[in-house]
């Protein structure tokens, strides 16, 4: 595919997810998670390879996919540009991430509490029973952060890479990983593959999310040498390889404080501090959606013109 299809297909994508969001009725990711919800329950053993089996059909799958779209377009640039939009604003969920955190906090905002708890389960797994207003919005600061690496700029970058079976792949990794990667009592040994392939694949994302958001520090009143403080000090301290990163600039910049404890249904888990502002309040989940939005699309610029630089030092004869 040529490299300008491929750049002007993840501008559009992006564009079409900025103002579209997610389609409401039959999203391409929920009949995944449908497809690999099934074939779990067929290959499902305790056990590393079994796991490691079922995520390589996934995978491989979506990439095969990938790989027979660009294929069909490799001759016709407007096609390959449309699929790649498609595929693009199939997989990314920046605007929906945004939307569901907005929901929340003007519930939090209107003082129903309750419907907020009962929202929050949509942007993560935290069991929101007892939970406070202010408990809620660092909640969802911290799932706003860190999606923003996995919903935005990861996806965006593997399809700069890798075009439409980079996009497709991507996503079902980081879906698998949510629904397997955990590492309760089942799911520890045929999860393991899932979650181990997540973290390679979000290693470098993680790490842009965190330069990106000290560059944008200023959009939502951080600073920008504050932020980048904040993020080489905490962020290795987080128990995942790159949602600390995340998290840690986003800290920084909106000048609050992250981590701490959270409760996963019988699981109780003490994650490290990150930052040294205030606890967050309700207000910070409009900046925090500020802040992902921004980096969100230095993201997408990002990903063009590394697919038309790609592009160009792949042709022949170009020095």
């Amino acid at each position: 595919m040529r490299s300008s299809s491929r750049a002007a297909g993840l501008a559009l994508g992006f564009a079409a997810d900025w103002y579209f969001a997610d389609p409401r009725r039959g999203h391409p990711v929920a009949g995944f998670g449908r497809v690999a919800d099934g074939l779990r329950r067929g290959l499902y053993t305790d056990s590393r390879p079994a796991g490691a089996a079922y995520t390589g059909l996934l995978v491989g799958g979506a990439a095969a996919l990938g790989i027979a779209a660009e294929r069909a377009a490799a001759r016709r640039p407007l096609a390959g540009a449309v699929l790649t939009a498609a595929a693009t604003w199939t997989v990314l969920g920046g605007t929906s991430l945004r939307r569901e955190a907005a929901a929340i906090g003007d519930a939090l905002g209107a003082g129903d509490l309750a419907a907020a708890r009962d929202r929050l389960p949509h942007l993560c797994g935290r069991d929101p029973r007892g939970l406070d207003a202010d408990q809620i919005a660092r909640a969802v600061v911290e799932s706003v952060a860190e999606n923003t690496s996995d919903a935005v700029v990861a996806p965006l970058l593997w399809g700069a890479v890798a075009g439409i079976p980079g996009l497709l792949a991507y996503r079902a990794a980081n879906t698998l990983d949510a629904m397997v990667g955990y590492r309760n009592t089942k799911y520890r040994n045929f999860g393991w593959a899932s979650a181990r392939l997540d973290d390679v694949l979000n290693w470098l994302p993680a790490r842009f999310t965190g330069a990106a958001t000290v560059a944008a520090a200023p959009t939502v009143g951080g600073n920008p040498l504050s932020t980048l403080k904040v993020l080489r000090r905490d962020g290795a301290s987080h128990p995942s390889p790159n949602a600390g990163r995340c998290e840690a600039s986003a800290a920084g910049a909106l000048g609050v404080r992250l981590g701490g404890t959270n409760t996963y249904g019988a699981v109780v888990e003490h994650r490290p501090v990150m930052g040294a502002g205030r606890a967050p309040r309700v207000a910070d989940i409009q900046r925090a959606a500020v802040l992902s939005g921004t980096v969100g699309a230095a993201a997408a610029v990002a990903a063009a013109w590394l697919a038309g630089v790609g592009g160009l030092r792949r042709r022949p004869g170009r020095r």
